[in-house]
């Protein structure tokens, strides 16, 4: 079994779609949320606030940048995750297809690398 991360990426304009009918988006993401884990596939599931609450800190220049939110391009907002544990990429994209999201948002699925995969010790140049 494999981790992958099912990345919500909306936009101002569907987010502004999600919130006009927020009940009924929440109703059909818990029968999801429900769906996956009567699979046994759900490890984890998460919202974020909405990004004017949050601060980019940039690491452009010589000193890291704080600025406070919303981020400069709001085309594309990293919304919140699913993350399940399954057995292939292509069960991953299924999974993603049923998520009840609104018209114009994406689903991103995104494979988590295992710590083996992880550079250790001195063999990276110190970034993360």
């Amino acid at each position: 079994m494999s981790k992958y991360m099912l990345i919500m990426r909306g936009t101002d304009e569907t987010n502004a779609a999600m919130m006009a009918s927020i009940d009924e988006a929440m109703a059909a993401t818990g029968r999801f949320i429900e769906d996956m884990m009567k699979a046994g596939v759900l490890v984890a599931a998460e919202g974020l606030d909405d990004p004017g609450q949050g601060v980019v800190v940039d690491f452009a220049g010589e000193a890291p940048v704080v600025t406070d939110g919303p981020y400069g391009e709001t085309r594309e907002l990293f919304g919140g995750y699913f993350l399940l544990d399954v057995a292939t990429k292509q069960e991953a994209v299924e999974w993603a297809r049923r998520v009840p999201a609104v018209r114009g948002s994406k689903i991103e699925v995104r494979r988590v690398a295992e710590a083996d995969e992880v550079p250790q010790g001195g063999e990276n140049d110190g970034r993360i």
